[in-house]
């Protein structure tokens, strides 16, 4: 599968399948399969699974299923119903730090300096730490919870990639995002991209990358993706302040058919939402604009991302150091589709099934606050996607080199004689006339 075929479901297990009373943990996925598929998603972005103190974040070890999901058997499973689904897995790699009860971590506060895992972190042992280990050690970005990994050292690089061969072994993974790749070590990095596609060419690779030039770690030498935060302000924020020039500006930065665009034909990760950010029916401020943020998402380049939950609306605010009600528990019996279930799922055939949509370029060709309509093509399909979040219809003036469409999403001909017609608070997805698909 290449990489701009994936739409990509997003879980955060640990919340999503544990509370005081669970029983199945991470057996509940196999219930969520007919759901995934409904909403047309081909792969599963798992955020930590490996077991942890606390939030995932802080590993323990690398090579168990956290206990509060269950065993790793229980894994197995729920990694071969999702390929008998033909879903792929990706794994929340977080390979720049660890927990302080991670078990060599656990071996040096007991030890100290006759460690012989000593040199696996970032110690001085002339200082003291908060935790009055004495030893100073660095956290990640001052988080002293979380303990930051020396990657410089063979060994701990070799533990890493074991650990890695025995989830690609033994579960069958597909991909991993690997967690602040904007600061991971670049020779660690390229060392396990190397390892991971000797054994699987087509092992997927994603980083989470928030600023700068998204080609210096998307390139032929390390990752097939990274997540796409400017895109991601920029959708939610075009939105809010009825300004389609902000994500016109960032989609013609990135992708746009001159010479000096930044992204052309690179598959990032594309999210209107995710763990780490408020749900965005809580983000947007006009509830009638989510199924249009969706259209967005979809139609514009890049791989799509849905953030479990949001699919049925549900709101989320980030709060003042807790993330607890981004990443809610739920339950199997809350799996109920609704109106905009339903229109993500159709969004997801008409992708699918739209070589332009997953694989065509970027045009710009017409722009108001509250109007923005771009062409996407290439291997004999055309889509033109126009969306109006205003309230009132809108006529745009522009060349589709074609007299008329079909509207994917209504089905419905279009004609573009005297201009495009555009109700108010509607997305179209156009398949013009000269398509020979």
């Amino acid at each position: 599968m290449k990489m701009n075929d994936l739409i990509i479901y997003q879980i955060f297990p640990l919340r999503a399948f544990v509370d005081e009373e669970t029983e199945h943990g991470i057996l509940e996925v196999i219930d969520w399969i007919p759901h995934i598929k409904k909403v047309g998603a081909n792969a599963v972005y798992f955020s930590p699974v490996f077991e942890s103190s606390e939030h995932g974040y802080d590993t323990k070890n690398y090579c168990l299923i956290d206990h509060r999901l269950g065993t790793n058997e229980d894994f197995k499973k729920v990694c071969q119903a999702l390929k008998e689904a033909k879903i792929q897995v990706i794994l929340d790699g977080v390979f720049n730090h660890v927990g302080r009860e991670f078990w060599a971590f656990e071996d040096v506060k007991e030890k100290k300096w006759e460690s012989a895992y000593k040199d696996w972190f970032c110690i001085n042992f002339d200082g003291n730490s908060g935790y009055d280990d004495g030893f100073w050690y660095e956290g990640w970005e001052g988080h002293y919870e979380l303990v930051k990994l020396n990657l410089d050292n063979p060994d701990v690089r070799k533990y890493l990639l074991d650990c890695v061969k025995m989830w690609m072994k033994e579960f069958g993974i597909d991909g991993l995002r690997l967690d602040v790749a904007y600061m991971l070590h670049r020779g660690f990095m390229k060392e396990l991209i190397d390892f991971v596609k000797s054994e699987d060419e087509d092992f997927i690779m994603i980083g989470e990358m928030l600023h700068g030039d998204y080609n210096e770690l998307v390139n032929e030498e390390l990752l097939d993706s990274v997540t796409n935060y400017e895109c991601y302000k920029g959708l939610y924020s075009s939105y809010n302040t009825h300004n389609m020039h902000e994500i016109g500006f960032s989609l013609n930065r990135q992708f746009g058919p001159e010479e000096w665009t930044y992204y052309k034909g690179l598959p990032l990760y594309n999210f209107v939402d995710n763990h780490d950010v408020e749900r965005i029916a809580t983000q947007l401020e006009d509830a009638e604009h989510l199924p249009l943020i969706y259209a967005m998402l979809y139609a514009m380049p890049g791989i799509p991302g849905i953030y479990y939950g949001s699919e049925w609306g549900i709101k989320g605010k980030k709060e003042q150091g807790s993330d607890d009600s981004l990443r809610p528990r739920i339950h199997p019996e809350d799996l109920g589709e609704n109106e905009l279930t339903e229109y993500i799922g159709h969004l997801s055939e008409i992708r699918k099934a739209s070589p332009a949509l997953k694989y065509g370029d970027y045009l710009q060709l017409a722009i108001e606050p509250n109007v923005l309509v771009f062409q996407r093509a290439g291997e004999g399909d055309r889509i033109i996607a126009a969306i109006n979040i205003g309230d009132e219809e809108r006529v745009m003036h522009f060349n589709a080199n074609a007299g008329q469409g079909i509207d994917l999403i209504s089905g419905e001909k279009i004609d573009f004689g005297g201009g495009l017609r555009v109700p108010a608070k509607k997305a179209l997805l156009i398949r013009t006339e000269d398509a020979v698909m």
